[in-house]
């Protein structure tokens, strides 16, 4: 399964696309699409927009896995960070790529094993699972990895559903991965 973890945001969205066999990862690209303070936020927006788009077109992935978002302080970045989502989870639908979102706390969970982690936590253990040389930068890109880890252990369970153990269950990974979107993939 290729999988694509977003942690949405307007200055910077992090982005992390992961191949996962249903035991172990390997590490297809990462970075961040970026924009330009200068920039009026619709444009920015739209850059996200177009520059996702691009991604999700160029990697092709089976799911995107996003953050909820919880703030607690800042209403201001709070709504201008969930337009940005809006308009990444717009180009997913768009794609026809299926969402997945997940809680901080999930993360940590599916990433480390303890809901409380620290975020240099979550970080290492991204680093090891992917056996990359050092934690990726910035911030928002291993925030990305994490949470693409955290949907391939979801997937994999038996949470997810039916469809994805018996494609695991079978080797028939690539009958799975091929399979049209929406329906069984057995």
């Amino acid at each position: 399964m290729r999988i694509i973890g977003i942690d949405p945001g307007y200055a910077t969205v992090g982005f992390g696309v992961v191949e996962h066999d249903g035991r172990s990862f390997s590490v297809v690209n990462f970075g961040a699409i970026t924009t330009s303070a200068d920039l009026p936020f619709a444009e920015r927006l739209m850059t996200i927009h177009t520059d996702m788009t691009e991604l999700l077109t160029l990697y092709k992935p089976d799911a995107l896995s996003v953050e909820k978002l919880f703030f607690n302080t800042n209403h201001t970045t709070a709504i201008d960070v969930a337009q940005a989502r809006g308009v990444i989870m717009l180009a997913a639908v768009q794609c026809g790529v299926e969402i997945n979102e997940y809680t901080p706390l999930q993360v940590k969970n599916a990433v480390v094993g303890y809901g409380r982690a620290e975020k240099r936590q979550v970080q290492e253990m991204v680093r090891s699972i992917l056996h990359l040389k050092e934690v990726p930068k910035p911030d928002d890109t291993a925030d990305a990895l994490a949470l693409a880890v955290t949907h391939g252990h979801y997937a994999s369970s038996a949470a997810y559903g039916e469809y994805s153990k018996l494609a695991y269950k079978s080797g028939d990974y690539q009958k799975y991965r091929n399979a049209p979107k929406g329906g069984s993939r057995q």
